[in-house]
């Protein structure tokens, strides 16, 4: 009876791999797009210890996972979660686009480890994460 319960619960194994699979791709991919727009280096910044950059960027990572939650766990099918996915991705990159030019000084701000404007960039581009991932599920 355990084994039978087991199997069925593995059953959708494939499934959840393609997907996990995916969610990762779809992550590195958002991480390698918004570091290329940016026009500072996080990733140095970063190991170098700045903590303006690591709060900017782990918000707008976050702002990205929030919606690629929602495209998983709400998609009617694979190709539907990642179209909604990359929607998501879209939005973050808008977002930081839209607070460049609003924010003239943010990217140098954030560059020379200011919080102030890194904590601004983080919970807006968390904010619009969550209201991407709420507006895709209708």
């Amino acid at each position: 009876m355990d084994s039978i319960t087991i199997a069925q619960s593995l059953a959708g194994l494939g499934s959840f791999s393609t997907h996990l699979i995916a969610a990762f791709a779809l992550i590195a991919l958002f991480c390698l797009i918004y570091v290329r727009v940016t026009p500072y280096p996080e990733f140095r910044l970063i190991m170098e210890g700045n903590t303006a950059p690591a709060i900017s960027f782990s918000g707008a990572l976050l702002g990205f996972v929030a919606p690629l939650f929602s495209a998983i766990a709400t998609s009617v099918s694979f190709i539907d979660m990642v179209v909604w996915a990359l929607v998501a991705l879209v939005v973050q990159i808008v977002v930081f686009l839209i607070l460049r030019v609003l924010f003239r000084d943010l990217c140098q701000d954030i560059a020379h480890n200011m919080m102030a404007p890194a904590i601004l960039l983080a919970v807006i581009s968390l904010a619009a994460g969550l209201v991407d991932a709420a507006c895709m599920i209708y």
